[in-house]
């Protein structure tokens, strides 16, 4: 059986692993495709610890934007309910309905957290009232957020 060469990946290789990733390949693959192509180098003492205190450095940054998230959580409680004014046809129907770029704005201008449209879940508004908006602040973190419609 022929001898296995640990690389580390430059970046992503499609069956093999994705940036960063230590891993055994046959010394032919490394010597005449991975290492002239620039997608691997020879893993050396040195390197896998730059890799290692890379791969820490994106950890503690992947938890600080998750901690920066349960904080706006925290403000999106203490904001209350968000007013939205809608123009009103008969028995309280709405023209047209409440989008997601109108909760985002409502939000920077009456609490002053900036949010991304596209993590905003509406329900279907369709008459005056109250409503909840799902807003996702983080892949693992979501607020609600309580507004209501009313007349203009």
């Amino acid at each position: 059986m022929a001898k296995r060469v640990s690389v580390v990946l430059n970046q992503s290789v499609s069956k093999l692993g994705s940036n960063g990733d230590l891993v055994d390949v046959a010394p032919g693959y490394a010597r005449n495709y991975l290492i002239p192509q620039g997608l691997a180098n020879i893993a050396t003492k040195g390197i896998i610890q730059q890799v290692e205190a890379r791969r820490e450095k994106e950890r503690q940054q992947k938890l600080a934007e998750k901690q920066a998230a349960e904080n706006k959580k925290v403000a999106f409680k203490t904001i209350g309910k968000l007013t939205i004014r809608k123009q009103v046809g008969e028995e309280n129907a709405i023209f047209g309905t409440v989008t997601t770029q109108e909760i985002a704005d409502i939000i920077k201008e009456q609490a002053g957290i900036e949010v991304d449209r596209r993590g905003i879940e509406v329900p279907d508004v369709g008459t005056t009232g109250n409503y909840q908006a799902e807003v996702k602040l983080h892949p693992e973190v979501s607020a609600t957020v309580d507004f209501q419609v009313i007349p203009l």
